[in-house]
């Protein structure tokens, strides 16, 4: 398992230090075949804390490249996932929908023959609509059979893994053969030059460290998190000084994670930082992954673009990760699919410090922990944050919290309690003046949903969806997604 992980390592790093040198070569200074249209890097960490970085939070000294991106660009404070959970948090934000409208609800299995929605329109057909190389590097988790993998979802080149690093085949012997052949469609893609790039970059990092890149050289060496967490931020730090030597005057750079920390895995988990989910605690479970508390969706984000995005800036906006999408769109001069609504806004005057006003709602959809997968139980209004129903996921004692449903709905003041303790009085003046509020825009974006155009997922399982593992056949899990490679879909 170590080489193996080890190798698929080397190998990400490899296609994409490879990918960036092709790109390089296609930079002609201000003369692009594209005019005024820049660069988009995305890199999505997965199951990172809010806390894991330190520039969030100083308990943490092992993020000094991300730091350092932080110090020259801007620091959301306020920056929320889509979900908790690694599917829909990806689906939305390669829709700009939230789950209840574009139907991933809930995280995609190895045997899963659907994925999400072919009806869904993603970030990266946008963009190579309107003229963009697109790529995806590291973790889909939206569906790997047929036309669910990503070479039909608008990327031009994929390089990765169909899921997690600890899901089923991935976890298998013979999975660190090279990747699947080429797509000769594609072949002629990155041949055209003087085009813009889209790279989506989804890491494997901070998913449950399975090894360590290099031995430990002494005794104080970090223990597992520490060590992914600082190879994590050494490969961030990479890309960023490819970006600053090529182009980065033209390249928007944004970091961000999928969701919070997996607390059952106690010591291979990140750190929430303040947003303990006291409330929750005392109950039993953990308030990060798969919950609705802070901790389970509230995630570092940095933006970086150096002479359009001020140096040194904290944002307390409230965004989310839907927001990534109209915003990439606006700043491509491209358009947003029609006959559909969106739950992101574009946030480019909040990016060029032209503005300070995010969203004032947001909704936070359950992802495992409690209640039916996809609905809205809790909500975000200003500074206070409404649960319609509670509950924990598995903590690393072991302990789940049980779901509890509450009408009228708890009501925690976020600026006077980060850590979610101690919810309003019902009878209070403050809570009396804020339900209604809370209650109207609850009931408005229901509706909103019920007129919308929103699909289903397929998942429905069948073992023979699952990628081929066998050691001694290097083309075989390419049967499954890359069988359809030579005929358009």
């Amino acid at each position: 398992m170590e080489i193996l992980f080890l190798k698929m390592l080397l190998l990400l790093v490899g296609c994409l230090v490879g990918l960036f040198y092709h790109l390089s070569d296609l930079w002609v200074g201000e003369k692009r075949t594209v005019q005024n249209k820049p660069n988009f890097i995305v890199i999505l960490a997965d199951d990172v804390g809010w806390g894991d970085l330190g520039a969030n939070w100083a308990e943490t000294k092992d993020t000094p490249n991300l730091d350092q991106m932080a110090a020259e660009g801007m620091r959301f404070v306020d920056f929320h996932s889509a979900a908790s959970t690694c599917s829909p948090s990806r689906a939305s934000l390669l829709t700009g929908r939230l789950g209840i409208r574009n139907g991933v609800t809930h995280n995609f299995a190895v045997t899963s023959v659907g994925g999400l929605p072919l009806n869904e329109t993603t970030l990266a057909e946008v963009l190579k609509e309107a003229g963009y190389i697109t790529a995806v590097i590291g973790k889909w988790h939206l569906g790997h059979s047929g036309l669910y993998h990503p070479n039909f979802r608008g990327f031009d080149c994929y390089f990765g893994i169909p899921y997690s690093h600890d899901m089923g085949c991935t976890d298998t012997p013979g999975y660190n053969l090279p990747p699947c052949p080429a797509c000769p469609r594609h072949s002629a893609a990155t041949s055209e030059s003087g085009r813009p790039f889209f790279l989506y970059l989804a890491l494997a990092h901070m998913h449950v460290p399975l090894v360590l890149a290099q031995p430990p050289s002494s005794s104080s060496f970090p223990e597992p998190y520490r060590a992914s967490l600082r190879e994590m931020d050494a490969l961030v730090g990479r890309i960023k000084d490819k970006v600053d030597g090529c182009g980065k005057e033209n390249t928007f750079l944004w970091f961000t994670g999928d969701n919070g920390p997996w607390a059952q895995k106690c010591e291979l988990a990140g750190s929430v930082g303040p947003f303990s989910g006291a409330w929750q605690r005392q109950r039993g479970g953990s308030a990060a992954k798969q919950t609705t508390w802070e901790g389970g969706h509230r995630v570092p984000a940095l933006a970086y673009w150096p002479g359009r995005i001020p140096a040194n800036m904290t944002s307390a906006a409230l965004l989310s990760t839907t927001d990534i999408f109209p915003t990439l769109v606006s700043l491509a001069k491209a358009s947003l699919p029609p006959n559909r609504r969106f739950d992101g806004s574009d946030m480019s005057e909040i990016l060029f410090g032209q503005s300070h006003q995010g969203h004032k709602t947001l909704f936070h959809p359950n992802s495992g922990a409690a209640g039916k997968d996809g609905e809205i139980k809790a909500l975000r209004l200003a500074q206070y944050k409404a649960f319609y129903t509670t509950g924990g996921a598995k903590a690393c004692d072991g302990s789940i919290g049980l779901e509890e449903h509450h009408q009228p709905p708890l009501i925690f003041n976020l600026d006077q309690d980060i850590q979610e303790q101690v919810p309003l009085d019902v009878k209070a003046g403050e809570y009396q003046a804020v339900l209604p509020a809370i209650t109207g825009a609850l009931t408005d974006f229901l509706q909103d949903i019920a007129t919308d155009n929103v699909s289903t997922a397929d998942y429905s399982h069948d073992p023979a969806a699952t990628p081929c593992c066998n050691p001694q056949h290097i083309v075989c899990r390419c049967q499954v997604s890359c069988s359809s490679c030579n005929r358009e879909p």
